[in-house]
């Protein structure tokens, strides 16, 4: 006589357990974000507090918890927008020199992130033109906090020995020119290259040119 099958075990149910929640953190960056397309898309003028929410899924009030303005908003972004410029503050201890200068200007930067960047720059240009506390915040947290940086980490090297300039703020500003006007030019257009290669080809040479001088052959760097 055939046996009768074994009855089937019930199915296992998957313990649900609580959604993961986000940190005050995570939250801000998320905003930071949305808020950054949203001004691309629409302008810094063009886009309100209440579009931020809805595209963030969070109450206004939620929103203004965490940013009590756009203008601070604002701010947020142009300090994410800032590391992606100079990488700074960071360590780049047992790197040379120059080494150091290529990763603090980021010259390896992919082509998405460099046409992000390049989109906030112009973002910033036109808006700054209506809207007074744009170009406000982008020389206070953008150029001038970018400017300190670098000041004090070539402070940190000529102290260090590695570096020898008689006036770490003024180098500061020759080599941010230099660097910088590879990327966008006085006027606020982007400057031309033949493509992103040749422009981190020139960076590099700028590198070059500030670490070693051209009065004579450069020596091994340390």
């Amino acid at each position: 006589m055939p046996q009768a099958p074994a009855p089937a075990l019930p199915a296992k149910h998957k313990k649900r357990g609580r959604p993961k929640r986000i940190t005050p953190a995570e939250r801000r960056a998320k905003i930071v974000e949305a808020t950054r397309k949203l001004f691309l898309a629409r302008g810094y003028g063009g886009t309100t507090m209440s579009e931020v929410a809805a595209r963030c899924h969070i109450s206004k009030r939620t929103l203004y918890e965490l940013f009590p303005s756009k203008t601070d908003l604002l701010g947020a972004i142009i300090e994410q927008h800032r590391t992606s410029m100079l990488a700074l503050p960071g360590d780049y201890a047992g790197l040379s020199l120059s080494e150091a200068l290529e990763r603090i200007f980021r010259i390896d930067i992919g082509a998405e992130e460099d046409d992000e960047r390049a989109a906030f720059l112009n973002l910033t240009i036109v808006e700054a033109a209506r809207y007074p506390e744009v170009g406000a915040m982008m020389k206070r947290l953008g150029g001038q906090r970018a400017h300190a940086l670098l000041a004090e980490w070539m402070e940190e090297e000529k102290q260090a020995g590695r570096l020898f300039v008689d006036d770490t703020t003024s180098a500061a500003t020759i080599l941010m020119d230099m660097m910088f006007g590879a990327v966008v030019t006085k006027s606020g257009t982007g400057a031309e290259w033949p493509g992103l290669d040749a422009r981190k080809d020139y960076m590099r040479r700028c590198i070059r040119i500030f670490v070693h001088g051209t009065g004579k052959p450069p020596a091994p760097e340390r």
